[in-house]
C-alpha cells in the first residue's frame, strides 16, 4: 500500500474542522514532516490564523512513532485533546487505516490523590493525620469545596483539576493532592490501583501523541527521573514561553512559614535533639529574613550564610534521622513521613545551593506586605540545560506566532542554548529557521500609531498628557479597547481615571475571574478592558469589540528585577550588549504577543496605539517594530483618530 502524501492527510484534516488551507500551513507541515524524517531541529513562526495546530499535528499523526506535544497554556491543552485530535484522527483514519492513540499528562499535584482524599492530609498542628472534611464547616466555602470533592472523586474518570467545573479553591485542592515527593508510591499506597496520576501516565505509555505543559517537560529534563514516555519527536507549541517556564522549575525558594512547616511536620518522627536543633536553625533564619530588604545578593551575607549552613545541616541530621523513628502516636506513619521528608529535603536542597554561590545562579530577596521576606535561587541561564537535554536523541520542533525578534530567530534561539542559524559548533544542535506568515493582511487590516508627541514615561507618577491621550482614542473608537499595561498599578489608575471621565464601562483585571472579564469584554462592543502581562498573551477576541489595544508603554524589565538585571550584566561581561540581548528582546516578545491581540480574524480591523514616543524616536525602536506584525505606521494623531471613528462607523453600521 502506497504511503497517503502529506497534501491529502492535511487536506482531509482541514475540511473535518470545517476551515480552509492555507499556504503558511501547508509550508509548515512540509517543514515538521522533514524534520521528523531528518531527525532535525525547526523553529517555525507561525502568525496568528495559519491553522499551526493542524500544521503540526498532521505530520505528527502520519510519521507512527511517539511524539510529545508540550504546550503553555491550559487551553491549547483542551483545545488539543478534546477538539483537534480526535477530529483529526478521525479525518485521517481512512488514509492511515490506524487511528492513533493520544493521551494528556500533567504533573502529580494536578490529579486527584484518593489517599489524601480517604485518609486525610498530615497535619502540623493535629495529632497525626486530620480528616479535613471533619474539621472544614461544611457551611464554608472550603468545607463545600471539599464535599463537591468528595462527591466528584466518586464520578471523574480522569481526577484532572482541570475537569472539575466550577473549579475550587487552590486550598481545598491541596486537601486533595500530593506532589510527587509527598507521594507514597503506587507499591506502597493501598490506593495504588486505582491512583488518577499512575493512570495518566499509563495512558501515555500507550499513546502515539502525548499531550503536556512546559512545567512537565521541564521536570523531565531538569530532574534526570522520566516523566514522560520515550519519544522520537518533540513538539513545542507556544515556544516563546519556554525559558520563563522552565527558569521557574529551575528556581528554589525559602521562606520562614515554609520552614517552620518543615520543622512541625518532622518534630514526631525524629528524636528531641534531632528536632531542636532544626528548630533553632529555622528560628536564626526567620531573624535573618526580618531584616532582609528586597534585591539581589552578589555575594550572600555573613548572617545569612550562618543562618543557611545551620539549617542545612539541620535538615540534614533530620533526613538522617526520620527513616528509623517509630513513633507510636503516629497514625498513617508512611504518609506523614514522606511529606515531612519531602519538605525537609526541600529546605536542605536550596539551603545548599545558595551557599555553593554558583556563579551560574543569581540570589535575590524578595518582599511581600502580606507573607514576609522570601529567599530566591535561579539560574543565570537555561540555555546550557535546554541545549544539554532538550535536543538530545529526538527531533525538536519549536513553534510560536512570535519566534522571530528584531526579523531573526538569533536572539530566541540563544536562549535555547543553539548557536546562530547557521552556524555549526561543536556541542551545539544545527536548526533550521522558518516564519510561513500569516493568512492576514496586516496593512490593510491593522495600525501602528505611536503617539510620539507625549512625554517620555519616568518610573514614577501619573501621566496626564498619557491619560488624555487614551481617552481620546476610546472615545474615537467607541469603547471596542483592550488596554495593555506595563503594571498593575498602571492598569488601576487608568481604570480609575477614566471611570469618571469616559461613558464607557471600564473592566479591570482582578475585579472577577479572567474568562468572565473576556467574555464580558467579547459580549459588549462599548466596554474597554484593562489589564496587565496574562491579558498582553492571553486573549482571542475576533470581531468589532476589540478594536483598539493600547499598549501604555514599552514593556522593559523593571531595572530593579533580580534575575533580568544578573542576565543583562552577564551578557556585557562577555562582551554583548546587555540592554539589546536582555531588555529590549523581553519588550519585544511582549508588544509583539499584545499586538496579536488586534486582527484574530480575516475580517478585523483596528489599531494598535503604542502611547510611548520611544518607540518611534529611540535607537531600539527599530528593533521592537520589526518584531511586530506589518501594520500601516503613523505618529499623526488627527488620522488615526479619523481611522478609529470610521472603523467604529462601519461595526455600527453592520449592528455590532
Amino acid at each position: 500500500m502506497t504511503k497517503p502524501s502529506l497534501p491529502d492527510l492535511l487536506h482531509a484534516a482541514v475540511s473535518a474542522v470545517g476551515g480552509t488551507e492555507r499556504p503558511g500551513q501547508v509550508a509548515m507541515a512540509e517543514a515538521v514532516a522533514e524534520a521528523i524524517d531528518d531527525s532535525t531541529h525547526r523553529l517555525i513562526q507561525a502568525g496568528t490564523g495559519t491553522g499551526k495546530s493542524l500544521g503540526y499535528l498532521v505530520p505528527a499523526l502520519a510519521h507512527g512513532e511517539r511524539v510529545v506535544v508540550a504546550t503553555a497554556t491550559l487551553a491549547l491543552q483542551r483545545q488539543l485533546v478534546e477538539r483537534d485530535l480526535p477530529r483529526t484522527v478521525e479525518a485521517l483514519h481512512p488514509q492511515l487505516r490506524r487511528r492513533p492513540q493520544f493521551a494528556m499528562l500533567k504533573g502529580r499535584s494536578n490529579y486527584l490523590c484518593l489517599h489524601r482524599l480517604h485518609e486525610g492530609a498530615p497535619q502540623d498542628e493535629e495529632e497525626g493525620l486530620f480528616d479535613q472534611f471533619e474539621a472544614a464547616a461544611p457551611t464554608s466555602k472550603l468545607g463545600q469545596d471539599l464535599l463537591r470533592l468528595r462527591d466528584w472523586a466518586d464520578e471523574t474518570e480522569t481526577g484532572d483539576r482541570d475537569d472539575l467545573t466550577p473549579g475550587v479553591s487552590d486550598r481545598a485542592w491541596s486537601q486533595v493532592s500530593v506532589s510527587s515527593r509527598e507521594c507514597l508510591g503506587a507499591t506502597k499506597c493501598p490506593y495504588g490501583a486505582e491512583c488518577f496520576a499512575e493512570a495518566a501516565r499509563e495512558r501515555a505509555k500507550l499513546a502515539d501523541v502525548v499531550v503536556t505543559n512546559h512545567a512537565l517537560l521541564a521536570i523531565d529534563a531538569i530532574e534526570g527521573a522520566p516523566v514522560l514516555p520515550q519519544h522520537e519527536v518533540l513538539i513545542v507549541d507556544e515556544a516563546h514561553e519556554l525559558v520563563s517556564r522552565v527558569t521557574g522549575v529551575a528556581t528554589g525558594e525559602l521562606t520562614p512559614g515554609q520552614v517552620n512547616r518543615a520543622v512541625k511536620r518532622a518534630a514526631k518522627l525524629v528524636d528531641e535533639k534531632t528536632a531542636d536543633s532544626l528548630q533553632t536553625a529555622s528560628e536564626s533564619f526567620e531573624r535573618v529574613m526580618e531584616l532582609a530588604l528586597p534585591g539581589r545578593l552578589e555575594e550572600v551575607p555573613e548572617e545569612l550564610g550562618y543562618a543557611l549552613a545551620a539549617l542545612r545541616d539541620a535538615a540534614r541530621d533530620v533526613i538522617s534521622a526520620i527513616g528509623s523513628t517509630r513513633d507510636k502516636s503516629v497514625t498513617d506513619e508512611d504518609a506523614v513521613r514522606k511529606q515531612a521528608l519531602a519538605s525537609v529535603e526541600n529546605v536542605h536542597a536550596v539551603a545548599e545551593r545558595i551557599i555553593a554561590g554558583s556563579e551560574y545562579d543569581v540570589v535575590w530577596y524578595e518582599r511581600h506586605d502580606r507573607f514576609g521576606a522570601t529567599l530566591r535561587v535561579a539560574p543565570l541561564s537555561v540555555s546550557g540545560l535546554l541545549r544539554e537535554k532538550l535536543f538530545e536523541d529526538r527531533s525538536v520542533v519549536l513553534t510560536s506566532a512570535t519566534l522571530k525578534l528584531g526579523g531573526d530567530f538569533n536572539g530566541v534561539a540563544a536562549s535555547l542554548g543553539l548557536s546562530p542559524e547557521g552556524v555549526e559548533a561543536d556541542d551545539a544542535p544545527v536548526w533550521r529557521g522558518l516564519d510561513v506568515g500569516s493568512p492576514f493582511d496586516y496593512p490593510k487590516q491593522g495600525i501602528l500609531y505611536v503617539a510620539k508627541h507625549l512625554a517620555t514615561p519616568g518610573r514614577e507618577g501619573t501621566r496626564g498628557d498619557m491619560m488624555d491621550e487614551l481617552a481620546e482614542l476610546i472615545e474615537a473608537a467607541g469603547g471596542r479597547t483592550l488596554g495593555l499595561f506595563s503594571s498593575m498599578r498602571g492598569a488601576k489608575a487608568a481604570a480609575e481615571e477614566l471611570r469618571g471621565r469616559l461613558d464607557h464601562p471600564i473592566l479591570l483585571q482582578g475585579e472577577e475571574t479572567l474568562g468572565e472579564l473576556i467574555k464580558n469584554f467579547a459580549a459588549d462592543p462599548r466596554t474597554c478592558l484593562f489589564g496587565t502581562l496574562s491579558l498582553w498573551q492571553g486573549v482571542d477576541v475576533p470581531g468589532p469589540s476589540c478594536q483598539l489595544v493600547i499598549m501604555d508603554r514599552i514593556p522593559f524589565p523593571r531595572p530593579d528585577d533580580p534575575l533580568m538585571s544578573a542576565r543583562q550584566k552577564s551578557v556585557e561581561e562577555h562582551g554583548g550588549n546587555g540592554f539589546m540581548a536582555v531588555a529590549a528582546t523581553h519588550a519585544a516578545l511582549l508588544m509583539a504577543q499584545g499586538a496579536g491581540r488586534l486582527v484574530r480574524a480575516a475580517g478585523d480591523r483596528g489599531v494598535v496605539a503604542v502611547l510611548d514616543p520611544r518607540l518611534a524616536t529611540a535607537r531600539y525602536g527599530s528593533f521592537l517594530k520589526a518584531t511586530l506584525p506589518n501594520f500601516w505606521y503613523t505618529t499623526d494623531r488627527n488620522q488615526v483618530r479619523r481611522s478609529l471613528a470610521a472603523i467604529d462607523t462601519a461595526a455600527k453600521a453592520d449592528g455590532k
